[in-house]
């Protein structure tokens, strides 16, 4: 063996390494990290890898990955009988904890209390029931941790003992939760760092008032709700209100939804364009001042209800970008909706409307004379947008709609016109929710 050779296994003898094990001589902090980003059976074989990973296991924060019963598409993922040893053995903190399955069981407790959830960061855990009429509850130690800065709850109900102190949580996801109106609220007064909220069939015994310093984006699908009511008080700091999946067209069991103060709102949708509906769906509390601030906004119609849309959009005369989702044509569709009165002009129109986006466009004459108004009245419009079912692209095809369309009258000389095909982005809402980089979330990715 030459000296360099010997200096190397020497290094390596001090190290704990093996010839070629470059990576053990990473940092303990940076190898930490690594193993805190696998599932909990992944992270539990790396000492196997050197003696120089031995030690780490046992002090790297956990990402614990938890199935019941055990998932053949989840392979790293543990099942709830071996927690117990894996938190009464662990020293260092856990990172994560994630849980698919039924009832937690009563064991759940003692796992949150224990020194190794203590300052757990991320929580998702969804307790699928067993039956149609079963909801398991939350383990109230569930929420104790201080240092929870993610949390996704689903299909369970929420008790009233929970921990009521969230200095860093920032992002909020209840799907499917039995919650009353005390802790809800709560459960926003506890968060001191909320940036985002989104709920998905929220059962309350009450109607829910949303009071936050700190939130900016806030999702609510009102799906199986029934009848109730979410009022939004004081937020100071909210710019999009997102409202994926509202399927409920019964006007009298729709979830009323109200904006008291939201002075920075910016983006708001998709609504029902039913003025009827949105009335009793949601209502600024001064449509003259409350949604001045709205800059972009997505409503959902069957292309019958012009002047309903053009009532609506009274209410935002400084919109810049409004999306339309047509949809099929429904019975519920028709109602006394008073025609639209010009003596009253839509105020976005002539001075603010720079881009309208017509998605699921088939081209019928509802649709085609729904777009030819914007075509013919928007007269600052840049840009006007067809996502359809179009077979090609050719100049004749292109010919034809612009005819259809009657482009040639378009009161914004700029304005220019594309078509693609049609996209169906509802799920991507959801993500758009809590992700605040994305700057217009109804806009399709490119």
């Amino acid at each position: 063996m030459d000296q360099r050779e010997s200096r190397g296994t020497e290094r390596g003898g001090e190290r704990d390494e093996i010839p070629g094990d470059l990576i053990s001589r990473l940092p303990d902090d940076l190898l930490s990290t690594i193993i805190s980003l696998l599932p909990t059976k992944d992270g539990g074989r790396t000492p196997a890898i050197s003696p120089r990973w031995r030690n780490l296991w046992r002090s790297a924060p956990l990402n614990l990955v938890i199935h019941s019963p055990v998932n053949p598409h989840s392979p790293s993922s543990v099942i709830p009988s071996a927690m117990s040893r894996i938190v009464s053995k662990h020293l260092g903190p856990t990172r994560r904890f994630f849980f698919r399955g039924s009832d937690l069981g009563p064991q759940a407790e003692s796992w949150f209390q224990s020194p190794a959830l203590a300052n757990l960061e991320e929580l998702d855990i969804k307790l699928l029931p067993a039956g149609p009429e079963e909801r398991f509850s939350l383990p109230p130690s569930a929420l104790s941790s201080p240092a929870l800065l993610v949390v996704k709850i689903a299909y369970c109900s929420i008790p009233d003992e929970i921990s009521m102190d969230f200095p860093v949580l920032k992002h909020i996801s209840l799907l499917d939760v039995s919650i009353s109106g005390d802790v809800f609220h709560g459960l926003l007064s506890a968060c001191c760092a909320l940036e985002s909220f989104y709920m998905s069939n929220v059962h309350a015994a009450d109607c829910l008032r949303v009071s936050s310093p700190t939130l900016r984006s806030i999702g609510f699908s009102e799906k199986y709700c029934g009848k109730s009511e979410l009022i939004i008080e004081d937020a100071p700091l909210l710019v999009r209100f997102i409202l994926p999946y509202t399927y409920n067209h019964d006007a009298d069991n729709c979830v009323a939804i109200r904006v008291v103060r939201a002075p920075k709102l910016k983006i708001l949708g998709p609504l029902f364009a039913i003025s009827r509906i949105v009335s009793q769906g949601i209502s600024p509390d001064s449509s003259a001042n409350s949604m001045r601030t709205v800059k972009v906004l997505s409503l959902r119609c069957s292309g019958q209800e012009l002047d309903a849309i053009l009532n609506v959009l009274r209410w935002f005369p400084c919109l810049e970008k409004l999306y339309i989702i047509f949809h099929e044509h429904r019975e519920v569709d028709k109602n006394n909706e008073p025609p639209y009165n010009g003596l009253h002009p839509v105020e976005c129109l002539p001075d603010h409307l720079k881009n309208v986006v017509f998605k699921a466009f088939v081209g019928h004459d509802k649709q085609v004379n729904f777009a030819s108004f914007f075509i013919s009245n928007a007269r600052v419009l840049n840009k006007i947008e067809f996502e359809g079912w179009f077979v090609d692209y050719n100049s004749t095809s292109m010919g034809y709609l612009h005819n259809l369309l009657h482009v040639e009258n378009r009161a914004s000389r700029d304005a220019k016109f594309e078509f693609r095909q049609y996209i169906n982005t509802q799920r991507r809402l959801e993500e758009h929710i809590h992700d605040l980089s994305v700057a217009d979330p109804f806009q399709r990715a490119i």
